[in-house]
């Protein structure tokens, strides 16, 4: 093909070098003519000289264009032969390589006209071996094989052969494999060429073909042999007839189950032997089961329940969709025997269930019964317990209230003991004092045990959790406890480690004081020691004493309100009974350890807090201040007892004292008497008025800040937030002259 096209390159140039010969050429003789003209027109010699010389140059010129032109032409012819060389050699070299190949090879060009074929093309078609040639079209070649060659489908009709061949050598995507006359295969595959034309390589697969059928027949039998060997594993007996009836397939269960006889299939060799063997000799009743549907389209599948005599059997009938016919046999008559001792048994069963539901039908009722009546019974105990609870409440209220009443008088009682005490007294009369101040003290631990009892149960007192140092309020124990466990005769340690705990410090105090107040108590003789140990994320601390120790039955009633374990009269049988609550409400943890003859160790569990850099303040220090002689206090207080008792012992202190039970009074003091250094007022005052509110007004009159010291018997929380965010100072009723002349001075600085 690239030798045909360089010829048609060549001989383009070659016609095109002619061609401008032939012009040059024409163009010399009209120049030779037209000087003969000019020679005939002038006689003049020397005009004819001048042209002479023109003339010359011109064909001087013009001969050597054609002489370029000349040696042009002949390379061109030379080259021409040199390619027309190439060509055949690569043309031979083509046919040589296509003859070379096994398959057969054919070339048609854009018109579909033949090109080049090899001699295995040929072997495909040897009947026209000698009819085919080079420029015959593929239609004349396609009808030539439909007549003389006859492939496969061309038998029948040739021409539909011819226009099935034609329209795929049209496409020509890919390949198809075509069956000819004498038996063997070919695959065809076409494909255009990028000048339009098509290529065809035919190549014989007659002997793939056949070891594919080969292939194919093995796979058959094998399935044959899984299919008979599937049919032979079978309980079911199964036989299958073809479209005429004949028996074709039977498993083994079939002879079993019909009991048949050996050599059945001689006999039974078609359907209707096989029925009148079920009906004739076994007496099956199919109603029509078994008939023969195998020619019927769509017959579909029956399956039927057929009585034989004794037996039972179910029969399953299908009609298979290319003809033929399958009919199954499976013998039921064990399967329904054991139904009907189902059934039988199941109607025992259901007898008995019955009568055993109608007993449990009376038990459930006794049941409901006595769950109704334990309803009741809880119901009871449920008023019951709300009527405790209620009690319970009545009396934390009325503690509080007869509480808080009866410290007022306390409160006088022990101003009065305390302004006694300070003047100069017969000793007599000093011990009698002495006296009424321990048994006041006492009333005041009782009052105050109660009152704290009542808070905690009715939940006025809430905890403030913050992080401090263990060992500060551990020192104030030592301080506070310390002549108590000497008056006794007993050895005090107190082990204050500098570490950090999470809880109420006010709460945990109260706590380790009665626990310590305990130990001393109840230890005759020995020592008593509180101890810290860290552990993990928490910190136990011990109290510990070498007292007559507590029965294992009698330690979890020790916590309970007024209970005491001996008949001594010191103790009122509180303070176990606070740290218990205190404890509760912390979500701290105590035990106790103890054995009798052995002592006793408390053991309460705190949370480690988290350290935090504080300033040291100084914890004893020497009282400052100048001379409480010539201080003026006003005093505000609706009780005359508490005035008179106030009175008499700031006035034993050298302070100038004014009484007034409200606001008016003291406005009518102070107008008539000097502005006082302190205002000690009491919170609750006559006609709903209160101290915070009297100071207020008493500034707002004077027009300037007064110092103040409230007092109350409200030991609350919220009170003393109140008095916290007024920064007033607040003393518990009953007062202590201690805590009340620290606190003077304290403010006179």
């Amino acid at each position: 093909m690239a030798a045909d096209r360089r010829d048609g390159a060549d001989d383009t140039e070659l016609e095109a070098l002619r061609e401008e010969l032939r012009k040059l050429r024409k163009i010399n003789a009209a120049l030779i003519d037209r000087v003969e003209r000019s020679t005939d027109m002038a006689g003049n010699a020397f005009s004819m000289f001048e042209t002479a010389i023109s003339l010359e140059a011109m064909v001087r010129d013009r001969t050597s264009q054609l002489e370029d032109a000349l040696a042009k032409l002949a390379q061109a012819n030379a080259d021409l032969a040199r390619a027309h060389g190439l060509a055949d050699a690569a043309r031979m070299r083509l046919r040589d390589a296509i003859d070379s190949i096994n398959e057969g090879f054919v070339l048609f060009d854009a018109e579909d006209r033949l090109v080049l074929f090899n001699e295995a093309y040929l072997g495909f078609w040897p009947a026209l071996a000698g009819q085919i040639r080079e420029g015959m079209s593929f239609d004349e070649i396609a009808r030539l094989a439909a007549e003389q060659e006859r492939p496969g489908g061309s038998l029948v009709a040739p021409d539909r052969w011819v226009s099935d061949r034609l329209a795929r050598h049209g496409i020509a995507d890919g390949g198809h494999v075509q069956a000819l006359a004498d038996g063997r295969w070919v695959q065809i595959n076409e494909l255009r060429t990028s000048e339009g034309g098509i290529v065809g390589i035919y190549t014989d697969i007659t002997e793939a073909k056949a070891e594919d059928a080969r292939e194919r027949a093995r796979e058959l039998a094998e399935r044959n042999l899984v299919l008979q060997a599937t049919l032979d594993n079978l309980s079911e007996g199964v036989c299958v007839f073809d479209d005429a009836g004949q028996l074709s397939a039977w498993n083994e269960a079939l002879q079993r189950i019909l009991r048949l006889p050996d050599g059945w299939t001689q006999a039974i060799a078609d359907h209707q032997g096989l029925v009148d063997w079920c009906r004739t000799r076994l007496g099956m009743r199919d109603k029509g089961c078994l008939d023969w549907r195998g020619n019927s389209a769509g017959a579909g599948r029956i399956e039927r329940l057929c009585p034989a005599g004794d037996r039972s059997f179910e029969v399953r009938s299908t009609a298979m969709e290319r003809g033929g016919q399958v009919i199954g046999f499976t013998d039921v008559t064990d399967v329904q025997r054991a139904q009907a001792s189902l059934r039988e048994t199941a109607d025992t069963l259901e007898r008995r269930v019955s009568e055993r539901t109608g007993e449990l039908v009376e038990v459930n009722r006794r049941l409901e019964a006595e769950v109704t009546e334990r309803r009741a019974i809880e119901a009871a105990l449920l008023d019951a317990k709300t009527v405790a609870e209620k009690a319970n409440l009545s009396k934390t209220r009325f503690l509080a209230a007869a509480s808080h009443d009866l410290l007022q008088p306390l409160n006088a009682a022990r101003l009065f003991v305390a302004a006694l005490g300070d003047r100069r007294l017969a000793l007599p009369t000093r011990a009698l004092v002495s006296q009424t101040s321990t048994a006041l003290d006492s009333v005041e631990d009782l009052l105050e045990a109660l009152l704290e009892i009542s808070r905690l149960d009715a939940g006025a007192i809430q905890p403030e959790i913050s992080d401090f140092r263990l060992d500060r309020m551990l020192r104030t124990l030592q301080v506070e406890f310390a002549p108590l466990a000497q008056s006794a005769g007993l050895e005090l340690t107190i082990d204050a480690q500098p570490i950090w705990v999470r809880s109420d410090i006010r709460l945990l105090r109260r706590v380790l004081q009665n626990l310590l107040s305990n130990a001393i108590r109840y230890t005759p003789q020995g020592s008593v020691a509180l101890r810290c140990r860290t552990g993990g994320d928490g910190v136990e601390i011990d109290v510990i004493d070498t007292g007559p120790g507590i029965a294992a039955d009698k330690q979890q009633l020790i916590f309970e309100e007024f209970r005491r374990l001996d008949t001594r009269p010191s103790g009122k049988g509180l303070g176990l009974a606070i740290v218990r609550r205190a404890i509760d409400m912390l979500g701290h943890a105590i035990l106790l350890r103890s054995a009798p003859g052995a002592g006793a160790c408390f053991t309460v569990s705190v949370p480690r807090g988290v350290e935090r850099c504080e300033s040291e303040e100084a914890e004893a220090g020497t009282a400052r201040g100048r001379s409480m002689t010539g201080l003026r206090i006003l005093i505000v207080d609706n009780e005359r007892s508490i005035q008179t008792g106030m009175r008499t012992l700031l006035s034993g202190w050298g302070c100038t004292v004014t009484t007034a039970d409200g606001f008016a009074e003291a406005v009518a003091a102070i107008d008539r008497d000097a502005r006082p250094d302190i205002v000690l007022v009491d919170y609750h005052l006559k006609d709903g008025e209160t101290g915070d509110e009297t100071i207020a007004r008493l500034q707002a009159h004077l027009g300037v800040p007064l110092r103040a010291i409230m007092i109350s018997a409200d030991r609350g929380e919220e009170l003393k937030a109140k008095m916290a965010v007024q920064a007033i100072p607040l003393l518990s009723k009953p007062v202590k002259p201690a805590q009340l002349r620290a606190l003077l001075r304290t403010m006179l600085d």
